[in-house]
C-alpha cells in the first residue's frame, strides 16, 4: 500500500513539476514579448528621444497632439483612410469568403476538389508576385492610385481564404439545409436566414481578420500610394514619418502613432476574444 502511495506522490510531483516549469517559461516568453510594447508605451510619453534611456527622463502628452495637429504628417487623414479600408473590406470579404465556403461545403459540383487544390496551390505563391500585373491592371480601370484600388486589391482574393470557414460550416449539421428546402427555401435563403446565424463564431473571425489585416499591410500599400500622402494608410505614414533624416525628432511621436493604432485593434480583439478563440477551434476540423 506504501508503496502504491510513493508512486501517486512521485507521479503527483512530476506533474506539478512540469506545469510549474511550463508556467515559468510562458511567463518569461510573456515578458519578453511585453518589452517592445511597453518601452513604445514609455517612449511615446518622451519629451525628447534618448536611445540610452528605456524610461523618459522627462514626459509629456505632447506627442499624441501633435499626431492631429503636425500638417507635416496628416496621421489623421491616414487614420481615417485606413478606417474606410479596414470597413470596406471586412464587410466585402467576409460575404465573399463565407459564400465561397458554404459552396465547397455543402454544394457538390463537378470539379469541385480540383478547384480547392488548385486555390491551395495559388495560395502557396506570394501576393507581391502579381504586383506589377495587379497595377497595371488598376491602372486600365482608373484605380491605380486611390484606395478604392487597394480595396479592390484586398478582396479580390477573398474567396482563397475559405479554409477555416469550411471547416466551420462543416460541423453544422446538413439536416438543417434539407429541413428549410422542404419547407420551400432556396440555397441562397438557407445560407443567409438558416446557416449565417448559427455562424456567429466564424463571422467574428472572418471580420476581425478582414478587419486587421488592412492596418498592417505596407508593401501594397506603398505601392499603391505612389508617395502620395493623402493616399497613406498608418502603416505606410508612420514609416515615411521615420525615413526623411527626422528619426530623432519625430520618434517619440512615432511611438505614439503605434499606441493609438495599436489600442483599438487590442480592444477589438479583448471584446470578441470569445467568438474569435470558436471560430478558430469550430473551423480547425477535417472536412
Amino acid at each position: 500500500m506504501s508503496a502504491k502511495v510513493e508512486r501517486y506522490h512521485s507521479k503527483k510531483f512530476k506533474e506539478i513539476s512540469s506545469k510549474t516549469l511550463i508556467y515559468i517559461l510562458l511567463v518569461i516568453i510573456s515578458i519578453i514579448w511585453l518589452i517592445p510594447f511597453v518601452y513604445l508605451v514609455f517612449q511615446s510619453f518622451a519629451q525628447s528621444y534618448s536611445p540610452s534611456n528605456f524610461i523618459p527622463a522627462a514626459w509629456t502628452f505632447d506627442n499624441y497632439i501633435n499626431l492631429f495637429t503636425d500638417i507635416s504628417y496628416p496621421f489623421g487623414r491616414w487614420y481615417l483612410n485606413t478606417l474606410l479600408i479596414a470597413i470596406i473590406t471586412a464587410i466585402l470579404q467576409t460575404v465573399f469568403t463565407l459564400m465561397t465556403a458554404y459552396a465547397f461545403s455543402r454544394l457538390r459540383f463537378r470539379s469541385r476538389q480540383a478547384y480547392m487544390k488548385f486555390i491551395l496551390v495559388i495560395g502557396m505563391f506570394p501576393s507581391f508576385l502579381g504586383m506589377i500585373v495587379t497595377y497595371f491592371l488598376l491602372q486600365m480601370i482608373g484605380l491605380s492610385a486611390s484606395i478604392f484600388g487597394l480595396i479592390v486589391i484586398y478582396v479580390a482574393g477573398s474567396g482563397m481564404g475559405y479554409y477555416v470557414a469550411k471547416g466551420f460550416f462543416d460541423t453544422i449539421p446538413k439536416s438543417l439545409d434539407e429541413a428549410a428546402m422542404i419547407d420551400g427555401a432556396n440555397k441562397n435563403t438557407v445560407f443567409w436566414k438558416v446557416i449565417l446565424p448559427l455562424a456567429k463564431p466564424i463571422v467574428v473571425y472572418t471580420v476581425l481578420m478582414s478587419f486587421t489585416a488592412p492596418w498592417g499591410d505596407y508593401m501594397m500599400a506603398s505601392y499603391i500610394a505612389q508617395g502620395k500622402q493623402e493616399l497613406f494608410n498608418v502603416a505606410v505614414g508612420l514609416q515615411q514619418m521615420m525615413t526623411k533624416g527626422n528619426d530623432i525628432k519625430y520618434f517619440p511621436q512615432f511611438c505614439a502613432g503605434g499606441v493609438f493604432v495599436s489600442i483599438g485593434i487590442m480592444a477589438l480583439f479583448f471584446w470578441l476574444q470569445k467568438y474569435y478563440v470558436e471560430g478558430v477551434t469550430g473551423g480547425a476540423v477535417k472536412g
